[in-house]
């Protein structure tokens, strides 16, 4: 597996997202609220959940009219800044990934071709622009030699 959810991660995750887990198993759900919208959302994190022998991280969310799953999910980037966490996991040449918001909003990009993400996203249909400056901050993280499959 490319990325572990420690202790310490998911306590970075809180952080930015304002919102303590509660710890059920081997589940963190977080339960996020936006009053001010009416919008609320849960996050669930299920790390090394076993999938035919194989340690897998699974990311949930639940909504009031929305269940969204990622499955496979190699890693994460938790911005301060924009008060996001985005989940996301990469299968040969594409990339999906779930961004989780502090302000209980949430988006999900599926399958979406590596090299969008590393070319200019002022290139691109108007349609694309969104995910590639959305995704385009996985591709600072490191996937060389990356496998699921046990060394």
């Amino acid at each position: 597996m490319v990325h572990e959810f420690s202790i310490e991660n998911i306590d970075h995750i809180a952080d930015v997202l304002g919102v303590q887990p509660k710890k059920t198993g081997n589940i963190y759900r977080f339960e996020i609220k936006n009053e001010s919208e009416n919008r609320k959302l849960a996050l669930e994190i299920h790390p090394e959940l076993i999938v035919n022998g194989v340690p897998n991280s699974i990311i949930t969310v639940y909504s009031h009219n929305t269940f969204l799953q990622l499955h496979n999910c190699v890693g994460f980037v938790a911005s301060e800044m924009l008060h996001q966490v985005t989940f996301f996991g990469k299968t040969e040449g594409t990339t999906s990934g779930l961004i989780v918001e502090r302000e209980a909003g949430c988006s999900y990009y599926a399958n979406v071709n590596d090299d969008i993400l590393k070319g200019d996203f002022t290139t691109l249909p108007v349609e694309l622009m969104t995910c590639s400056v959305a995704l385009s901050l996985t591709e600072s993280i490191g996937m060389e030699g990356f496998s699921f499959e046990d060394e």
